[in-house]
């Protein structure tokens, strides 16, 4: 007969449940694709190109996306905000991703 070490079970479904979080949350370019059609009414994608460019880690990407989105109404979501981000990091900018899949930190 076994014994089942309850704190090790209750860790491993609460990892689990992390995990399939993560990735049932994962951000979606082609959304973030759409959601950036907004962006080009005020400007074009040359602001992307490197030798424009003021964004230097997907961090600064994040936070000018979150900066620029206090000026839309209505506000993006999270999420699309999360496709917007993966969108114009997958097309233009080509960061690592980050470490933290979570936005824990």
């Amino acid at each position: 007969m076994s014994t089942i070490n309850l704190p090790y079970t209750l860790a491993a479904g609460f990892l689990a449940g992390l995990l399939s979080a993560g990735a049932a949350g994962a951000a979606d370019a082609a959304r973030g694709e759409k959601l950036h059609e907004v962006c080009l009414q005020c400007h074009g994608t040359d602001i992307y190109l490197p030798e424009r460019r003021k964004i230097k880690t997907l961090r600064s990407l994040r936070k000018e996306v979150e900066r620029w989105n206090d000026y839309y109404n209505p506000k993006m979501k999270k999420t699309e905000l999360d496709d917007l981000v993966e969108y114009l990091n997958s097309r233009f900018y080509k960061f690592p991703p980050s470490r933290n899949p979570f936005g824990l930190f």
